[in-house]
């Protein structure tokens, strides 16, 4: 799992793709790929840096209008190119990326080569194809072969998928893990982050757990796994392409560093709608911060501000170990998450857990996230991309 990104275009995918990868990569990852659809399925893939399988395999070469691509960390299988997404079905007629894991993959597996199905790597992902085919050999569409599929799948997925059955659309899928649409002139997109599309567009729709895409060149659909229609807000990216670019600097942390001042005043910004929500909050005796990692120690000062300033009783949790304390929350409780990404794992089941007796507030960078449309109410540090893998600027918003 790393990234993923697909896109349905009126001109050539690749270059886009290649540049919507890269935008992904610093989340690291050990292996890239990209397929494209013309007369069939064309897939380029390998071990290595973007950069350097560019080199070998020319990715910005290849021809189509649709296209799909990941950028992998390997979580089943080592780091080759037979484990490298994009994977297909047994005759090379479906493609799919995925970023999760997929629980129950050894039952499926076990199932599906019973039926005679071939395996090609040690992934996870590849029973999706695989399953995705044994559905539409049954004489259903894509969509509903895709819908049949994902309701089987146990764990986590973001996932796009594409036919040269149905070769004028890719399906999307998600659940438990980010998966955004992408508006444009040109087309439609989909991702995992937003500064995969932030050079193609600003108009994006963030999907929820659960829900379902189809996306062509002039028309987007989105479904609950029961296919029945969903209209969703379409939010506007404030972030500029350039905030995911060095601009100058020789590494992304060093002009982090240098954008602190101006994060500050952009986070403060945002005082009076901070006001107005804490405004709002009454007949709380308690506050728990939940966390992990740079965020958790950021709560730790946020814990001392709070005790000292306002003499509210404050702890700070680990979100790994939040079901540990959950017996403890009541109404007089806030609890308060706070996650960079907006799509902390660990951070997102606390807040779930946390919803069912407590008032719960999120802070959080990425707009959209899946954080920060769970929590009854939000607040945004407005840090804009944080590209380094040490958080600086994020830390002091």
């Amino acid at each position: 799992m790393c990234g993923i990104a697909g896109c349905v275009l009126n001109k050539k995918v690749a270059p886009i793709l290649f540049e919507s990868l890269k935008s992904l990569e610093y989340r690291g990852y050990d292996s890239v790929g990209i397929a494209t659809l013309t007369d069939k399925i064309n897939i380029k893939k390998g071990k290595g840096k973007i950069e350097d399988v560019d080199k070998q395999l020319d990715l910005r070469d290849m021809e189509g209008n649709m296209g799909i691509g990941h950028v992998r960390w390997a979580t089943h299988g080592v780091p080759s190119k037979e484990n490298a997404h994009p994977h297909c079905d047994c005759k090379n007629e479906i493609s799919v990326v995925h970023n999760g894991i997929i629980g129950n993959y050894h039952e499926l597996r076990e199932e599906l080569e019973k039926e005679g199905h071939k395996f090609r790597s040690e992934t996870d992902t590849e029973v999706i194809p695989h399953l995705i085919e044994y559905y539409m050999n049954q004489g259903y569409d894509l969509l509903i072969s895709t819908q049949k599929t994902v309701k089987r799948l146990e764990g986590s997925y973001a996932l796009a998928v594409m036919s040269t059955r149905e070769p004028n659309k890719i399906i999307g899928a998600a659940n438990e893990s980010p998966l955004l649409v992408g508006l444009s002139k040109h087309g439609n997109f989909l991702s995992s982050g937003v500064t995969a599309v932030l050079n193609e567009t600003k108009k994006v729709i963030f999907l929820d757990d659960e829900e379902i895409v189809v996306i062509e060149q002039n028309n987007v659909e989105i479904m609950d796994l029961e296919l029945n229609h969903l209209d969703k807000e379409i939010e506007t990216i404030t972030w500029t392409p350039d905030m995911a670019e060095k601009g100058g600097y020789d590494h992304f942390t060093i002009k982090e560093i240098n954008e602190e001042p101006q994060t500050i005043r952009d986070t403060l910004a945002e005082s009076q709608k901070i006001k107005d929500i804490v405004g709002n909050f009454k007949n709380f005796n308690r506050i728990c911060f939940v966390a992990c990692g740079t965020s958790y120690h950021a709560s730790l000062v946020g814990e001392y501000l709070i005790e000292s300033e306002l003499g509210i009783p404050t702890e700070v949790i680990l979100a790994s170990e939040f079901e540990y304390f959950k017996k403890t929350l009541d109404d007089h409780t806030l609890v308060i998450c706070i996650t960079q990404s907006g799509e902390t794992a660990d951070t997102k089941e606390a807040l779930k857990t946390a919803k069912e007796k407590s008032e719960t507030l999120a802070i959080v960078n990425v707009l959209g996230s899946s954080i920060s449309r769970l929590a009854d109410h939000v607040i945004y540090t407005r840090a804009g991309p944080e590209i380094g893998v040490a958080a600086t600027k994020t830390y002091l918003s």
